[in-house]
């Protein structure tokens, strides 16, 4: 498969910056064949008043949780007694919440968790009900989901870091403006901006709205064969309000940029924007943006360095050319860029205002 590189071990970045904006900023447009290399703290010198900011304020919750497979189903004297006999550890990875009992999760252990058996999460019971390809439906016996993950769950950091979550994580993965739980990765490119450069922004006339995206549990799976064929991605939930439609329109109408800060908000606009015209969106989406997709909304994308091989990667080189990215991923590599989640960031502008 294309859109591959080789990165070195020591340039994913497993550990944040001391501040937000510390990152470097790589700004690329395709109209000219130059490279320039900034800091994200001189991200107002690259961006225009009446330029529109649209950012996606999901909230990542402590979905990564520990227990164990109970080895037989309890009995209600052995849970009144707190007798219960468990087995092999598991891990959870909380993919959606439906309900305070229901939710949906990855389950990783050494054998698969059979239909009807039973996980004991911190002190809480838990019913695996079904099996819907990698993920499982879960019982929750008492309280809530959002109860138990904030009591007993972590962040849960992307595998390629191979560490566990600490407490500074809880703060920096997450953006300053994070408001609506439900995600289970950082929007990253959200990641670089602070309060101050927010204000520094809108003191210069750059507008900014959100939008809402939770990123799933899928974002960490590699692609596979069949969602190359189907031309269909995991599917997410996304929000995209009236007011925001109306301020893109105007934005438009005055000649400015849309500007997506993150591959989550280009593809909740544009599939906002699938039938042709851009519409208020409160919907599951499963698009697949890469080779040939038409453009609708956005006119520039703020964006961290992808993994290999990933549907964000192919969604930047639908957007700017893939001869391009390859230049310019070639380009950070070779002047030490940061990559991945808390690594550096690109400021691609094919279209100029």
């Amino acid at each position: 498969m294309a859109f591959d590189y080789k990165l070195p071990d020591e340039l994913i970045a497993r550990y944040p910056l001391p501040e937000r904006t510390d990152s470097r900023l790589l700004i690329v447009n395709p109209t000219t064949p130059t490279l320039i290399h900034q800091s994200f703290s001189q991200l107002p010198d690259w961006l225009h008043e009446g330029d529109l900011l649209v950012m996606n304020n999901t909230r990542v919750v402590k979905a990564r949780l520990f227990g164990k497979k109970m080895a037989r189903p309890p009995t209600a004297v052995a849970i009144q007694n707190s007798q219960l006999t468990l087995g092999g550890k598991c891990e959870l990875l909380v993919e959606r919440v439906f309900s305070d009992s229901q939710a949906l999760a990855m389950i990783k252990a050494s054998k698969a968790p059979k239909i009807n058996s039973q996980l004991q999460i911190g002190d809480q019971q838990v019913s695996v009900l079904a099996r819907e390809g990698q993920f499982y439906q879960l019982l929750l016996h008492q309280g809530s989901w959002w109860q138990l993950m904030e009591a007993s769950g972590s962040i849960p950091l992307p595998p390629y870091l191979r560490r566990p979550s600490e407490c500074n994580d809880e703060q920096r993965y997450q953006s300053v403006f994070a408001q609506h739980r439900g995600a289970v990765a950082a929007p990253t490119a959200s990641l670089h901006f602070s309060e101050s450069l927010l204000s520094t922004l809108r003191a210069k006339g750059v507008q900014q709205h959100f939008l809402t995206l939770h990123i799933g549990a899928g974002t960490f799976l590699p692609l596979r064969e069949d969602q190359l064929i189907t031309g269909k991605l995991h599917q997410e939930r996304v929000v995209v309000g009236d007011e925001l439609v109306r301020q893109i329109e105007c934005t438009h109408s005055r000649g400015s940029r849309v500007i997506a800060v993150g591959t989550t908000v280009v593809r909740a606009l544009e599939s906002a924007a699938l039938s042709g015209q851009l519409k208020p969106l409160q919907a599951e989406t499963d698009l697949f943006i890469r080779e040939g997709f038409q453009f609708r909304v956005v006119d520039a994308i703020i964006t961290n360095f992808h993994l290999p091989q990933s549907s964000l990667l192919m969604l930047v080189c639908a957007f700017a050319g893939q001869n391009l990215m390859q230049q310019v991923y070639q380009t950070a590599i070779n002047m030490r860029y940061r990559f991945f989640s808390y690594g550096d960031a690109m400021l691609i502008t094919p279209r100029t205002s």
